[in-house]
Protein backbone atom coordinates (compact mmCIF):
# COMPACT_ATOMS: atom_id res chain seq x y z
CA UNK A 1 0.00 0.00 0.00
CA UNK A 2 1.43 3.41 -0.98
CA UNK A 3 1.84 6.27 1.44
CA UNK A 4 -0.99 8.13 -0.31
CA UNK A 5 -3.35 5.19 0.19
CA UNK A 6 -2.49 5.08 3.89
CA UNK A 7 -3.23 8.76 4.60
CA UNK A 8 -6.06 9.14 7.15
CA UNK A 9 -9.36 10.32 5.68
CA UNK A 10 -9.70 13.09 8.26
CA UNK A 11 -6.23 14.38 7.31
CA UNK A 12 -7.04 14.34 3.60
CA UNK A 13 -10.37 16.11 4.17
CA UNK A 14 -8.67 18.85 6.18
CA UNK A 15 -5.98 19.32 3.54
CA UNK A 16 -8.69 19.65 0.86
CA UNK A 17 -10.16 22.55 2.83
CA UNK A 18 -6.69 24.04 3.29
CA UNK A 19 -5.35 23.67 -0.24
CA UNK A 20 -8.42 23.72 -2.45
CA UNK A 21 -7.50 23.17 -6.08
CA UNK A 22 -3.91 22.28 -5.14
CA UNK A 23 -5.05 19.21 -3.21
CA UNK A 24 -4.59 16.65 -5.98
CA UNK A 25 -1.07 17.86 -6.69
CA UNK A 26 -0.35 17.73 -2.96
CA UNK A 27 -1.62 14.15 -2.64
CA UNK A 28 0.30 13.05 -5.73
CA UNK A 29 3.54 14.21 -4.10
CA UNK A 30 3.20 11.32 -1.62
CA UNK A 31 3.73 8.89 -4.49
CA UNK A 32 7.21 10.29 -5.18
CA UNK A 33 10.46 9.53 -3.38
CA UNK A 34 11.49 11.79 -0.52
CA UNK A 35 14.49 14.05 -1.09
CA UNK A 36 17.77 13.78 0.82
CA UNK A 37 20.48 16.37 1.23
CA UNK A 38 23.65 17.31 3.06
CA UNK A 39 24.60 20.56 4.79
CA UNK A 40 28.23 21.67 4.63
CA UNK A 41 30.00 22.33 7.93
CA UNK A 42 31.16 25.90 7.33
CA UNK A 43 33.08 25.74 10.60
CA UNK A 44 35.53 23.40 8.86
CA UNK A 45 35.50 24.38 5.20
CA UNK A 46 33.81 26.83 2.85
CA UNK A 47 30.93 25.96 0.55
CA UNK A 48 33.12 26.87 -2.42
CA UNK A 49 35.85 24.48 -1.28
CA UNK A 50 33.33 21.68 -0.84
CA UNK A 51 31.85 22.21 -4.30
CA UNK A 52 35.34 22.24 -5.82
CA UNK A 53 36.79 19.17 -4.13
CA UNK A 54 33.94 16.77 -3.45
CA UNK A 55 33.03 14.10 -6.00
CA UNK A 56 29.32 14.49 -5.25
CA UNK A 57 27.14 16.26 -7.78
CA UNK A 58 25.96 19.11 -5.58
CA UNK A 59 22.67 20.74 -6.52
CA UNK A 60 21.84 23.64 -4.15
CA UNK A 61 18.91 23.65 -1.75
CA UNK A 62 17.32 27.05 -2.56
CA UNK A 63 16.61 28.22 1.00
CA UNK A 64 20.04 27.70 2.56
CA UNK A 65 23.48 28.64 1.28
CA UNK A 66 25.25 25.48 2.45
CA UNK A 67 22.65 22.79 1.68
CA UNK A 68 22.83 20.45 -1.33
CA UNK A 69 20.64 17.65 -2.70
CA UNK A 70 22.41 14.28 -2.89
CA UNK A 71 19.67 11.82 -3.80
CA UNK A 72 20.96 8.29 -4.23
CA UNK A 73 24.56 9.04 -3.23
CA UNK A 74 26.28 6.96 -0.48
CA UNK A 75 27.10 10.00 1.65
CA UNK A 76 26.67 8.15 4.95
CA UNK A 77 29.65 5.88 4.21
CA UNK A 78 32.12 8.49 3.06
CA UNK A 79 35.08 9.38 5.37
CA UNK A 80 34.20 13.08 5.13
CA UNK A 81 30.93 12.34 6.92
CA UNK A 82 32.86 10.86 9.84
CA UNK A 83 35.16 13.89 9.85
CA UNK A 84 32.12 16.12 10.37
CA UNK A 85 32.42 17.94 7.05
CA UNK A 86 28.70 17.65 6.41
CA UNK A 87 25.45 16.69 8.11
CA UNK A 88 22.84 14.52 6.39
CA UNK A 89 19.51 16.32 6.69
CA UNK A 90 16.10 16.48 5.07
CA UNK A 91 16.11 19.63 2.87
CA UNK A 92 13.09 21.40 4.40
CA UNK A 93 14.46 20.77 7.89
CA UNK A 94 17.36 23.09 7.00
CA UNK A 95 15.00 26.07 6.86
CA UNK A 96 14.60 26.97 10.59
CA UNK A 97 18.30 27.40 11.45
CA UNK A 98 18.90 29.28 8.19
CA UNK A 99 16.23 31.88 9.05
CA UNK A 100 17.21 32.63 12.65
CA UNK A 101 19.61 35.59 12.37
CA UNK A 102 22.60 34.36 14.38
CA UNK A 103 25.56 36.69 14.88
CA UNK A 104 28.97 35.70 16.31
CA UNK A 105 28.97 36.29 20.05
CA UNK A 106 25.25 35.56 20.51
CA UNK A 107 23.97 33.47 23.39
CA UNK A 108 21.73 30.95 21.67
CA UNK A 109 19.29 28.32 22.93
CA UNK A 110 18.11 25.40 20.80
CA UNK A 111 15.29 24.27 23.06
CA UNK A 112 14.24 21.01 21.34
CA UNK A 113 17.58 20.18 19.77
CA UNK A 114 17.91 16.40 19.32
CA UNK A 115 19.26 14.86 17.17
CA UNK A 116 21.20 18.00 16.21
CA UNK A 117 20.29 19.16 12.70
CA UNK A 118 19.57 22.71 13.81
CA UNK A 119 22.14 22.77 16.63
CA UNK A 120 25.07 21.91 14.38
CA UNK A 121 24.18 24.74 11.98
CA UNK A 122 23.69 27.23 14.81
CA UNK A 123 27.10 26.26 16.21
CA UNK A 124 28.73 26.87 12.82
CA UNK A 125 27.16 30.30 12.48
CA UNK A 126 28.46 31.36 15.89
CA UNK A 127 31.98 30.84 14.46
CA UNK A 128 33.41 29.67 17.75
CA UNK A 129 32.24 32.70 19.74
CA UNK A 130 29.34 33.19 22.14
CA UNK A 131 27.56 30.14 23.48
CA UNK A 132 25.06 27.57 22.27
CA UNK A 133 22.91 25.73 24.79
CA UNK A 134 21.43 22.70 23.02
CA UNK A 135 18.67 21.06 25.05
CA UNK A 136 16.36 18.11 24.77
CA UNK A 137 14.02 16.98 27.51
CA UNK A 138 14.88 13.34 26.74
CA UNK A 139 18.32 12.34 27.99
CA UNK A 140 18.36 9.35 25.63
CA UNK A 141 17.70 11.55 22.57
CA UNK A 142 20.20 14.09 23.85
CA UNK A 143 22.96 11.46 23.67
CA UNK A 144 22.66 11.52 19.87
CA UNK A 145 22.80 15.31 20.10
CA UNK A 146 26.08 15.11 22.05
CA UNK A 147 27.63 12.84 19.45
CA UNK A 148 26.53 14.93 16.46
CA UNK A 149 27.87 18.14 17.99
CA UNK A 150 31.13 16.35 18.82
CA UNK A 151 31.55 15.07 15.26
CA UNK A 152 30.73 18.57 14.03
CA UNK A 153 33.65 19.99 16.00
CA UNK A 154 31.49 22.38 18.02
CA UNK A 155 33.36 23.62 21.09
CA UNK A 156 31.38 26.53 22.56
CA UNK A 157 28.40 24.31 23.36
CA UNK A 158 26.57 23.01 26.40
CA UNK A 159 24.14 20.11 26.04
CA UNK A 160 21.38 19.89 28.63
CA UNK A 161 18.49 17.49 29.23
CA UNK A 162 15.82 19.48 31.05
CA UNK A 163 12.23 20.56 30.61
CA UNK A 164 11.76 24.22 29.58
CA UNK A 165 10.56 25.32 33.00
CA UNK A 166 13.73 24.07 34.71
CA UNK A 167 15.83 25.84 32.09
CA UNK A 168 14.00 29.09 32.74
CA UNK A 169 14.51 28.76 36.49
CA UNK A 170 18.24 28.26 35.90
CA UNK A 171 18.99 30.63 33.02
CA UNK A 172 16.36 33.37 33.29
CA UNK A 173 15.75 35.64 30.30
CA UNK A 174 19.31 35.58 29.06
CA UNK A 175 19.35 34.32 25.46
CA UNK A 176 19.80 36.56 22.43
CA UNK A 177 18.35 33.99 20.03
CA UNK A 178 16.15 30.95 20.61
CA UNK A 179 15.06 28.22 18.22
CA UNK A 180 12.00 26.13 19.07
CA UNK A 181 11.63 23.27 16.60
CA UNK A 182 8.67 21.95 18.53
CA UNK A 183 7.55 18.33 18.86
CA UNK A 184 4.54 17.93 16.60
CA UNK A 185 2.18 15.48 14.90
CA UNK A 186 4.68 15.07 12.04
CA UNK A 187 2.28 15.45 9.12
CA UNK A 188 4.97 17.02 7.00
CA UNK A 189 7.12 13.88 7.29
CA UNK A 190 4.50 11.29 6.28
CA UNK A 191 6.22 10.71 2.95
CA UNK A 192 9.69 10.36 4.49
CA UNK A 193 8.55 8.21 7.43
CA UNK A 194 5.17 6.57 6.92
CA UNK A 195 5.25 5.10 10.46
CA UNK A 196 4.27 8.58 11.67
CA UNK A 197 0.80 8.03 10.20
CA UNK A 198 -0.05 5.50 12.92
CA UNK A 199 1.17 7.90 15.60
CA UNK A 200 -0.93 10.69 14.07
CA UNK A 201 -4.06 8.52 14.20
CA UNK A 202 -3.39 7.79 17.87
CA UNK A 203 -2.56 11.35 18.96
CA UNK A 204 -2.93 13.98 16.24
CA UNK A 205 -2.69 17.78 16.49
CA UNK A 206 -4.94 18.07 19.54
CA UNK A 207 -2.40 16.13 21.59
CA UNK A 208 0.50 18.39 20.63
CA UNK A 209 -0.97 21.91 20.50
CA UNK A 210 -1.16 22.41 24.31
CA UNK A 211 2.43 21.16 24.69
CA UNK A 212 3.64 23.47 21.92
CA UNK A 213 1.98 26.48 23.58
CA UNK A 214 3.62 25.63 26.89
CA UNK A 215 7.08 25.16 25.35
CA UNK A 216 6.82 28.40 23.39
CA UNK A 217 5.66 30.27 26.50
CA UNK A 218 8.77 29.26 28.46
CA UNK A 219 10.97 30.05 25.47
CA UNK A 220 9.58 33.59 25.24
CA UNK A 221 10.37 34.13 28.91
CA UNK A 222 13.99 33.06 28.34
CA UNK A 223 14.42 35.54 25.48
CA UNK A 224 16.23 38.79 26.23
CA UNK A 225 14.68 42.13 25.25
CA UNK A 226 15.54 42.76 21.63
CA UNK A 227 16.12 39.03 21.09
CA UNK A 228 14.60 36.91 18.35
CA UNK A 229 12.87 33.53 18.49
CA UNK A 230 12.06 31.19 15.63
CA UNK A 231 9.20 28.72 16.05
CA UNK A 232 8.95 25.78 13.65
CA UNK A 233 7.18 22.46 13.16
CA UNK A 234 7.07 19.77 10.49
CA UNK A 235 3.28 19.71 10.31
CA UNK A 236 0.55 21.30 8.17
CA UNK A 237 -1.89 21.72 11.05
CA UNK A 238 -2.99 25.32 11.70
CA UNK A 239 -3.77 24.23 15.25
CA UNK A 240 -0.07 23.46 15.79
CA UNK A 241 1.29 26.29 13.66
CA UNK A 242 -0.42 29.68 13.32
CA UNK A 243 -2.68 29.12 16.32
CA UNK A 244 0.30 28.45 18.61
CA UNK A 245 2.08 31.59 17.39
CA UNK A 246 -1.10 33.67 17.71
CA UNK A 247 -1.51 32.42 21.28
CA UNK A 248 2.01 33.60 22.15
CA UNK A 249 1.37 37.01 20.56
CA UNK A 250 -1.81 37.35 22.59
CA UNK A 251 -0.26 36.42 25.94
CA UNK A 252 3.02 38.29 25.44
CA UNK A 253 2.31 41.78 24.11
CA UNK A 254 6.04 42.49 23.99
CA UNK A 255 6.29 40.06 21.06
CA UNK A 256 5.93 40.98 17.42
CA UNK A 257 5.90 38.80 14.31
CA UNK A 258 8.76 39.53 11.90
CA UNK A 259 7.61 38.91 8.29
CA UNK A 260 9.73 36.34 6.49
CA UNK A 261 10.61 36.77 2.83
CA UNK A 262 8.40 34.75 0.49
CA UNK A 263 10.66 33.12 -2.08
CA UNK A 264 9.81 30.73 -4.90
CA UNK A 265 7.97 27.65 -3.64
CA UNK A 266 7.13 29.11 -0.23
CA UNK A 267 3.51 29.43 0.83
CA UNK A 268 2.30 32.14 3.23
CA UNK A 269 0.85 31.47 6.66
CA UNK A 270 -2.87 30.91 7.01
CA UNK A 271 -4.51 33.86 8.74
CA UNK A 272 -1.19 35.09 10.11
CA UNK A 273 0.86 37.14 7.67
CA UNK A 274 4.62 36.79 7.71
CA UNK A 275 4.89 33.05 8.38
CA UNK A 276 6.23 30.55 5.85
CA UNK A 277 4.86 27.13 4.92
CA UNK A 278 6.57 24.47 2.83
CA UNK A 279 4.45 21.90 1.00
CA UNK A 280 5.96 18.83 -0.74
CA UNK A 281 4.18 19.61 -4.02
CA UNK A 282 5.68 23.13 -4.12
CA UNK A 283 9.27 22.44 -3.08
CA UNK A 284 11.78 19.61 -3.30
CA UNK A 285 11.41 18.72 0.34
CA UNK A 286 8.91 17.77 3.01
CA UNK A 287 6.38 19.87 4.91
CA UNK A 288 7.45 22.59 7.31
CA UNK A 289 6.22 25.73 9.08
CA UNK A 290 8.30 28.64 10.44
CA UNK A 291 7.54 31.93 12.18
CA UNK A 292 10.04 34.52 13.45
CA UNK A 293 9.26 36.53 16.60
CA UNK A 294 11.02 39.45 18.27
CA UNK A 295 10.77 40.69 21.85
CA UNK A 296 10.65 44.46 22.14
CA UNK A 297 13.42 46.15 24.12
CA UNK A 298 11.21 48.41 26.24
CA UNK A 299 13.09 50.11 29.07
CA UNK A 300 11.07 48.50 31.85
CA UNK A 301 11.67 45.03 30.38
CA UNK A 302 15.34 45.73 29.81
CA UNK A 303 15.92 46.58 33.46
CA UNK A 304 13.96 43.67 34.92
CA UNK A 305 15.41 41.08 32.57
CA UNK A 306 18.97 42.33 32.85
CA UNK A 307 18.74 42.12 36.63
CA UNK A 308 17.42 38.59 36.47
CA UNK A 309 19.95 37.45 33.88
CA UNK A 310 22.84 38.95 35.79
CA UNK A 311 21.78 37.05 38.88
CA UNK A 312 21.80 33.62 37.30
CA UNK A 313 23.62 33.30 33.99
CA UNK A 314 26.37 34.25 31.63
CA UNK A 315 28.37 36.74 33.63
CA UNK A 316 31.87 36.90 32.28
CA UNK A 317 34.21 35.38 34.82
CA UNK A 318 35.62 38.45 36.53
CA UNK A 319 38.13 38.83 39.32
CA UNK A 320 39.64 35.43 38.51
CA UNK A 321 43.36 34.93 38.82
CA UNK A 322 43.45 33.61 35.27
CA UNK A 323 42.09 34.55 31.88
CA UNK A 324 41.44 30.85 31.32
CA UNK A 325 44.19 30.47 28.74
CA UNK A 326 46.20 27.26 29.10
CA UNK A 327 49.43 29.19 29.39
CA UNK A 328 48.13 30.88 32.53
CA UNK A 329 47.94 27.45 34.15
CA UNK A 330 45.11 28.42 36.45
CA UNK A 331 41.36 28.09 36.70
CA UNK A 332 38.90 29.47 39.21
CA UNK A 333 37.76 25.99 40.20
CA UNK A 334 40.60 23.54 39.75
CA UNK A 335 43.92 25.36 39.99
CA UNK A 336 46.91 24.55 37.83
CA UNK A 337 46.70 22.46 34.68
CA UNK A 338 48.53 19.14 35.24
CA UNK A 339 51.87 19.00 33.47
CA UNK A 340 50.90 16.02 31.25
CA UNK A 341 47.83 17.89 30.00
CA UNK A 342 49.82 21.08 29.47
CA UNK A 343 52.46 19.24 27.45
CA UNK A 344 49.82 17.71 25.17
CA UNK A 345 47.96 21.00 24.62
CA UNK A 346 51.28 22.62 23.73
CA UNK A 347 51.41 20.39 20.66
CA UNK A 348 48.54 22.38 19.10
CA UNK A 349 49.02 25.62 17.21
CA UNK A 350 45.66 27.25 16.52
CA UNK A 351 45.07 30.17 14.13
CA UNK A 352 45.00 33.29 16.27
CA UNK A 353 43.98 35.86 13.66
CA UNK A 354 40.26 35.25 13.10
CA UNK A 355 40.12 37.88 10.38
CA UNK A 356 41.95 35.36 8.22
CA UNK A 357 45.00 37.55 7.57
CA UNK A 358 47.31 34.59 8.11
CA UNK A 359 45.32 32.30 5.85
CA UNK A 360 42.93 33.83 3.34
CA UNK A 361 41.15 30.52 2.77
CA UNK A 362 39.88 30.44 6.37
CA UNK A 363 38.60 34.02 6.47
CA UNK A 364 34.87 33.34 6.61
CA UNK A 365 34.70 30.15 8.59
CA UNK A 366 37.71 29.78 10.89
CA UNK A 367 36.67 28.61 14.34
CA UNK A 368 38.11 30.47 17.28
CA UNK A 369 40.76 28.30 18.91
CA UNK A 370 39.17 26.77 22.03
CA UNK A 371 42.53 25.95 23.58
CA UNK A 372 43.27 29.67 23.66
CA UNK A 373 40.00 30.98 25.09
CA UNK A 374 38.34 28.32 27.25
CA UNK A 375 38.82 27.50 30.95
CA UNK A 376 40.42 24.25 32.04
CA UNK A 377 38.44 22.14 34.51
CA UNK A 378 38.93 18.63 35.83
CA UNK A 379 36.33 16.27 37.26
CA UNK A 380 38.01 13.13 38.53
CA UNK A 381 40.06 11.79 35.64
CA UNK A 382 38.08 13.78 33.05
CA UNK A 383 39.71 16.92 31.64
CA UNK A 384 37.54 19.60 30.08
CA UNK A 385 37.77 22.93 28.32
CA UNK A 386 34.72 24.94 29.35
CA UNK A 387 33.41 28.12 27.66
CA UNK A 388 34.36 31.21 29.70
CA UNK A 389 30.89 31.88 31.09
CA UNK A 390 29.48 31.33 34.55
CA UNK A 391 26.89 28.58 34.06
CA UNK A 392 24.14 27.53 36.49
CA UNK A 393 25.14 24.37 38.32
CA UNK A 394 21.74 22.94 39.27
CA UNK A 395 20.64 21.48 35.93
CA UNK A 396 21.51 18.28 34.08
CA UNK A 397 24.42 18.74 31.69
CA UNK A 398 25.43 16.01 29.29
CA UNK A 399 28.26 18.15 27.98
CA UNK A 400 29.89 21.47 28.83
CA UNK A 401 32.42 22.66 26.29
CA UNK A 402 34.86 19.95 25.19
CA UNK A 403 36.02 16.86 27.03
CA UNK A 404 39.63 16.92 25.90
CA UNK A 405 40.66 13.62 27.48
CA UNK A 406 41.40 11.87 30.72
CA UNK A 407 44.35 11.78 33.09
CA UNK A 408 45.26 8.29 34.28
CA UNK A 409 48.18 7.82 36.67
CA UNK A 410 49.81 10.96 35.35
CA UNK A 411 49.36 10.02 31.68
CA UNK A 412 47.05 12.07 29.46
CA UNK A 413 44.88 10.31 26.86
CA UNK A 414 43.18 12.66 24.37
CA UNK A 415 39.47 12.25 23.63
CA UNK A 416 37.64 11.66 20.36
CA UNK A 417 35.98 15.07 20.84
CA UNK A 418 39.36 16.78 20.81
CA UNK A 419 40.32 15.08 17.54
CA UNK A 420 37.29 16.59 15.79
CA UNK A 421 38.35 20.20 16.43
CA UNK A 422 41.62 20.70 14.50
CA UNK A 423 42.68 20.35 10.92
CA UNK A 424 46.01 18.87 9.87
CA UNK A 425 47.81 22.19 10.29
CA UNK A 426 46.95 22.49 13.99
CA UNK A 427 48.72 19.44 15.47
CA UNK A 428 52.39 18.56 15.38
CA UNK A 429 52.13 14.86 14.40
CA UNK A 430 49.63 13.97 11.69
CA UNK A 431 48.84 11.08 9.36
CA UNK A 432 46.81 12.75 6.60
CA UNK A 433 45.14 10.27 4.25
CA UNK A 434 43.18 10.95 1.07
CA UNK A 435 39.49 10.07 1.07
CA UNK A 436 39.95 7.18 -1.37
CA UNK A 437 42.68 5.54 0.73
CA UNK A 438 41.32 2.10 1.59
CA UNK A 439 43.00 2.26 5.01
CA UNK A 440 40.47 4.86 6.14
CA UNK A 441 37.62 2.35 6.11
CA UNK A 442 39.71 -0.05 8.15
CA UNK A 443 40.54 2.76 10.58
CA UNK A 444 36.84 3.61 10.99
CA UNK A 445 36.21 -0.06 11.77
CA UNK A 446 38.81 0.03 14.55
CA UNK A 447 41.62 -1.83 12.83
CA UNK A 448 45.34 -1.10 13.08
CA UNK A 449 46.67 1.06 10.24
CA UNK A 450 49.52 -0.26 8.13
CA UNK A 451 52.10 2.41 7.32
CA UNK A 452 54.45 2.87 4.42
CA UNK A 453 58.15 3.16 5.25
CA UNK A 454 58.03 6.88 4.41
CA UNK A 455 55.08 7.43 6.76
CA UNK A 456 56.74 5.44 9.54
CA UNK A 457 59.96 7.44 9.20
CA UNK A 458 58.07 10.72 9.47
CA UNK A 459 56.00 9.86 12.58
CA UNK A 460 57.22 10.10 16.14
CA UNK A 461 56.31 7.69 18.91
CA UNK A 462 53.10 8.58 20.71
CA UNK A 463 49.83 10.22 19.78
CA UNK A 464 49.09 10.91 16.10
CA UNK A 465 46.12 12.83 14.69
CA UNK A 466 44.60 10.81 11.85
CA UNK A 467 43.11 13.10 9.20
CA UNK A 468 41.20 12.74 5.96
CA UNK A 469 42.06 15.36 3.34
CA UNK A 470 43.38 17.67 6.04
CA UNK A 471 40.54 17.31 8.57
CA UNK A 472 40.71 15.59 11.96
CA UNK A 473 39.13 12.15 12.15
CA UNK A 474 40.51 10.52 15.29
CA UNK A 475 43.62 9.44 17.18
CA UNK A 476 46.18 6.72 16.69
CA UNK A 477 49.21 5.78 18.74
CA UNK A 478 52.44 5.13 16.86
CA UNK A 479 54.99 2.56 17.96
CA UNK A 480 57.36 0.17 16.17
CA UNK A 481 56.25 1.00 12.64
CA UNK A 482 52.47 0.67 13.10
CA UNK A 483 49.63 2.89 14.23
CA UNK A 484 47.42 1.46 16.96
CA UNK A 485 43.78 2.44 16.46
CA UNK A 486 42.33 4.84 19.04
CA UNK A 487 39.13 5.72 17.18
CA UNK A 488 36.17 5.90 19.58
CA UNK A 489 34.78 2.33 19.85
CA UNK A 490 31.22 3.62 20.04
CA UNK A 491 31.60 5.45 16.73
CA UNK A 492 33.14 2.62 14.73
CA UNK A 493 31.56 1.27 11.55
CA UNK A 494 30.03 -2.14 12.23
Amino acid sequence: MSVRERLPETFVARMRRQLGEETEEFLSSFEREAYSAIRVNTGKLSVEEAAEKWPFVLRPVPWTENGFYVNGLPVSRHPWYYAGLYYIQEPSAMLPASLLPIAPGDRVLDLCAAPGGNATELASRLRGSGLLVANDVSASRAKALVKNLSVWGAANVCVTAEDPRRLYEAFGCSFDKILVDAPCSGEGMFRKDSSLIASWMEKGPKEYAPLQKEILSWAVQMLRPGGMLLYSTCTFSEEEDEAVVANALEHFPELSLIPLKQTEGFAPGRGLEGCVRLYPHRVEGEGHFVALLKKQAAEYMEKSCEKEAAACFLRKAKNKKSSGRPEDGCDGNTGRIPEAVREFLARFSWPRDLSGAADERRRDYAMEAPLETFHYEQIGEQCLLVPPFALPRDIRYLRTGVRIGCLKRGRFEPSQELAMLPDASCFDTVLDLEADDERLLRYLKGETIALSSAEADRLCAGWVLVCVDGHGLGWGKYANGSLKNKYNPGWRIQ
